[in-house]
C-alpha cells in the first residue's frame, strides 16, 4: 500500500490522466486471476491506479535485478517466474494455486509475456489460464488503452496524455478442465483486443 501511494503520485510528473471504468468487477468472492495488456514501464502507474487489496503480480525473474525497479517490485510481493525453466515455472505456479485458495489472494498476470507498445496485443501465453482452471477461479480481464498517441519508445518521445482503463466482467472457470484452456485463452484474447481497439479509438 505504501508503494501504491508513492507510485500513484508519479502520474503528476509525467502529465498522465487515468479514466477508469468497471472497478466493481474486482468485487468477486474469493481469489481470481487478473490478466492485462503490458505496454511499458508506465504500466506500473496504471497498475497502482486500480490494484485491488490482497493482490500479487507475477513477473519474470530477470526483473529482480532491474535496479530500483527490481527492489520496488520485490518489496511489493511480486511472484517471480523463471521462464527459461518450464519445470521451475510449473512448480511456482502450483504453489501459487495453493496460496490463492488458502490466503484468498488475487494474482495479476501479463499474458503477453513481454512489453508490447504496438497498439495491438501479442498472442497470449497460457500459464495464467492453466492456473485459473487449476484453481477453478475466475479470470478478470483488464485493458489499458494504447500509449502510442503520446509515447514512442523507439524514438524516446513522450508527451502527456490520457489512459483509459477498463476492468471487464469476470470469466468463470468452474467446471473447466485443461482441455478448455486454449478456448479460455482465445476468448479472453479476443475480448481484450476488441476492448483495446475501442478504448484507443481504433477500428477493430
Amino acid at each position: 500500500r505504501i508503494i501504491k501511494a508513492v507510485v500513484k503520485t508519479f502520474k503528476y510528473f509525467f502529465g498522465l490522466r487515468f479514466e477508469v471504468k468497471g472497478l466493481e468487477n474486482f468485487e468477486v468472492e474469493g481469489p481470481a486471476i487478473i490478466v492485462s495488456n503490458h505496454q511499458s514501464i508506465l504500466d506500473m502507474m496504471g497498475l497502482m491506479e486500480i490494484l485491488p487489496d490482497n493482490c500479487a503480480q507475477v513477473g519474470k525473474k530477470e526483473l529482480m535485478y532491474a535496479g530500483t525497479v527490481g527492489l520496488i517490485i520485490y518489496l511489493g510481493g511480486v511472484i517471480f517466474i523463471n521462464r527459461k525453466s518450464t519445470t521451475s515455472a510449473k512448480m511456482v505456479m502450483a504453489e501459487v494455486a495453493k496460496t490463492m485458495a488458502t490466503d484468498n489472494v488475487k494474482v495479476w498476470v501479463y499474458p503477453e509475456g513481454t512489453r508490447n507498445c504496438t497498439g495491438d496485443l501479442l498472442p497470449f501465453k497460457k500459464g495464467a489460464f492453466h492456473l485459473a482452471v487449476q484453481a477453478q477461479v475466475p479470470v478478470i480481464p483488464v485493458v489499458y488503452s494504447s500509449f502510442t498517441t503520446f509515447y514512442n519508445p523507439k524514438k524516446n518521445l513522450f508527451t502527456s496524455g490520457k489512459i483509459k482503463v477498463e476492468v471487464l466482467p469476470p470469466i468463470e472457470t468452474k467446471g473447466l478442465t485443461s482441455d478448455d484452456v486454449s478456448d479460455l485463452a482465445d476468448r479472453c484474447f479476443h475480448t481484450m483486443r476488441e476492448t483495446l481497439f475501442r478504448l484507443s479509438g481504433r477500428p477493430s
